[in-house]
């Protein structure tokens, strides 16, 4: 049966799991019921296993297979390759942080999600400032996205505009701005934060640890980056 891109990742899955439990192809084999062979064809990718075979499997390792699609144009695994191949000061340049922050001046605020982990070195997709801004700062906020040209994501068209600005209308908190655009997460109250320092520019942001724990579209990132890492390894 000729190799598929599922093929190779459930591969690499299985793989993955069995020799992070220090098992042996031969003990996974006992505990799912099937023969070693089949585990080292279904670990080859030679062999896609059929759903039974590969819920016993992960079943035998204590975990389950989470299903998530994506565009196919997204090419996540190649713009994870490209942003690794270069540096944070580059990654930074490209998105026009330095430029977007140097106006956000009027409010304090934190970086939150991709682009917290982008700037902890994590070489995952950014395409917006994402940051955490208070309610009580909202009305300056508002102030600020008018003064810039602000433009609110409305959901119903897919595009921006035609919607309030205001963060306490209902609506997504996204944002385009002369700058560039903007993802907020209203709180009360901001979160803890860590100072990362690149050039002559430091920045608050939110710990890895904290992001895996609270923000899942920045864990998965995370975790997608880590498992290319752990697959070119092996």
């Amino acid at each position: 049966m000729p190799s598929t891109r599922l093929v190779g990742l459930l591969a690499t899955a299985i793989r993955q799991q069995r020799q992070s439990r220090e098992l042996s192809q031969c003990e996974l084999a006992e505990l799912a019921g099937i023969s070693q062979a089949m585990v080292a064809r279904i670990e080859g990718g030679d062999r896609a296993p059929s759903l039974a075979v590969l819920e016993r499997l992960l079943a035998a390792m204590d975990v389950q297979l989470v299903v998530g699609v994506e565009p196919l144009d997204a090419h996540l695994d190649a713009r994870i390759d490209d942003l690794a191949s270069q540096s944070i000061a580059e990654r930074i340049d490209a998105l026009g942080l330095d430029r977007l922050l140097g106006r956000l001046s009027d409010f304090p605020q934190v970086i939150i999600g991709s682009t917290a982990a982008l700037l902890q070195g994590a070489p995952v997709p950014v395409d917006a400032l994402e940051i955490a801004l208070r309610w009580q700062d909202s009305k300056p906020f508002t102030r600020w996205l008018e003064t810039n040209y602000g433009q609110r994501w409305n959901a119903r068209w897919e595009e921006f505009g035609g919607v309030w600005l205001e963060p306490e209308e209902p609506g997504e908190h996204r944002w385009s701005t002369r700058y560039g655009e903007i993802r907020a997460t209203m709180c009360d109250e901001l979160p803890e934060t860590i100072e990362v320092r690149h050039g002559e520019r430091s920045y608050q942001v939110v710990p890895l640890v904290e992001l895996e724990l609270t923000e899942p579209r920045a864990a998965d990132l995370l975790r997608r980056y880590r498992d290319r890492q752990l697959a070119g390894d092996g």
